[in-house]
């Protein structure tokens, strides 16, 4: 097997996946597959609606059982399929766990146009933070501070 089919046989089990939600409502159209060399770790469809967990998207779910199973929060090496262009908090997800590659299906325009649309997150993202709909209050900054500073006085810490 190429590369390319190599690549095609893992997005379309990320497509499988999201089909699967579907059918069997299971969550959103939406399923990830997470490979590292040439071997799948983990695979997860959209759980948002049977776990009642809005951070359940296909891409940090399959993310969390990849960690868990690799025994790391570092998944530098990694590739993700996705069934579709990662939303604000996937991406984030995606460059918090140092995936390699992103390949992707359908585009957040495609989603848009089902009623998953994520632009008004990418307006908020642009808004200072007074402006932003949901309300900001700063509140014991001072007090919070100390954890910031026990943190980078500590000879335990582990950078991630």
């Amino acid at each position: 097997m190429n590369k390319e089919q190599e690549h095609e046989k893992f997005m379309r089990i990320a497509i499988a996946l999201a089909e699967k939600n579907v059918s069997e409502n299971l969550g959103g159209p939406f399923g990830a597959v997470i490979v590292k060399d040439g071997k799948m770790v983990a695979k997860s469809g959209n759980r948002v609606t049977t776990t009642n967990d809005p951070t359940a998207h296909a891409e940090v779910s399959a993310i969390r059982l990849a960690c868990k199973k690799l025994k790391t929060y570092d998944l530098k090496g990694c590739v993700i399929y996705t069934s579709c262009e990662p939303c604000p908090m996937c991406l984030s997800a995606i460059y918090w766990a140092r995936i390699d590659i992103i390949y992707q299906g359908n585009t957040k325009s495609d989603a848009a146009e089902i009623g998953f649309d994520d632009q008004f997150i990418y307006e908020e993202l642009e808004k200072p933070v007074h402006a932003r709909k949901v309300k900001v209050t700063e509140l014991l900054r001072d007090e919070a501070q100390e954890a910031f500073k026990l943190w980078e006085d500590s000879g335990r810490k582990i950078h991630y």
